[in-house]
């Protein structure tokens, strides 16, 4: 992002942008309790946060430190969970116009198949390149999906996941690729293309444009789709 900020507290129309995301968890039904994982040196400061929010008063929370990588970070969150927690959701602070619709849906296909993962079908074009930056290979886009977050899990089955990663030292882009090496199932929902992830400053802009207004509602209403 090209700044000493964390882009999780960069600020969007003036507010920080974990902020937006955490809003989005106050109206998922199947949420006991959020675990933001975040470097040692942030929790006071994303706490502090947290508290100016009127609207995060009813947010059950704790935050706690993470590690290197982030899947050594989602270890770390395993690790802080209520005893009687039967499914885990992992979701990345940066994509902050997650519906809660479509978390709660997630929740629910994990209860009942274990795992599950939401994604958009790929639209354009896909090619492997060569590190110098020459095509090797045209995929057919068909089966292909651009996954995003949240991620749900039942909770013995993303623990086996971690505990075998760390055993034979696999690294892992998304939690379901761990989940997959256990030679399980993972369903995979449509998601939103406005779950958009930030990740570099022009996604800033993007979500500027995003904030403010019913957003959903409007894309809803021009795809005529039902609004959730």
């Amino acid at each position: 992002m090209n700044s000493a900020t964390p882009k999780v507290f960069l600020p969007v129309k003036g507010k920080p942008l974990i902020l937006y995301t955490l809003e989005r968890f106050v109206d998922v039904q199947n949420v006991s309790r959020v675990i933001l994982v975040l470097p040692a040196k942030e929790l006071a400061r994303c706490d502090a946060l947290i508290r100016t929010d009127r609207a995060l008063d009813a947010l059950r929370y704790t935050l706690w430190p993470g590690g290197v990588r982030r899947q050594d970070s989602v270890r770390q969150g395993l690790n802080c969970l209520d005893a009687d927690c039967e499914v885990v959701i992992v979701h990345d602070a940066a994509r902050p116009f997650v519906r809660p619709a479509l978390v709660d849906r997630c929740v629910e296909a994990a209860f009942k198949d274990g795992a599950a993962v939401v994604g958009v079908p790929a639209r354009d074009t896909i090619k492997m390149v060569s590190s110098d930056r020459a095509v090797s290979k045209t995929l057919p886009r068909e089966g292909l999906w651009q996954i995003q977050t949240p991620q749900a899990f039942r909770t013995e089955i993303i623990r086996a996941a971690y505990e075998r990663a760390e055993r034979e030292d696999i690294e892992a882009t998304d939690d379901a690729m761990l989940v997959e090496r256990l030679q399980k199932s993972v369903i995979v929902l449509e998601g939103d293309p406005l779950n958009i992830k930030v990740t570099i400053p022009e996604d800033l802009t993007l979500a500027e444009m995003l904030v403010g207004g019913n957003f959903h509602l409007q894309i809803d209403v021009a795809l005529g789709r039902s609004p959730a």
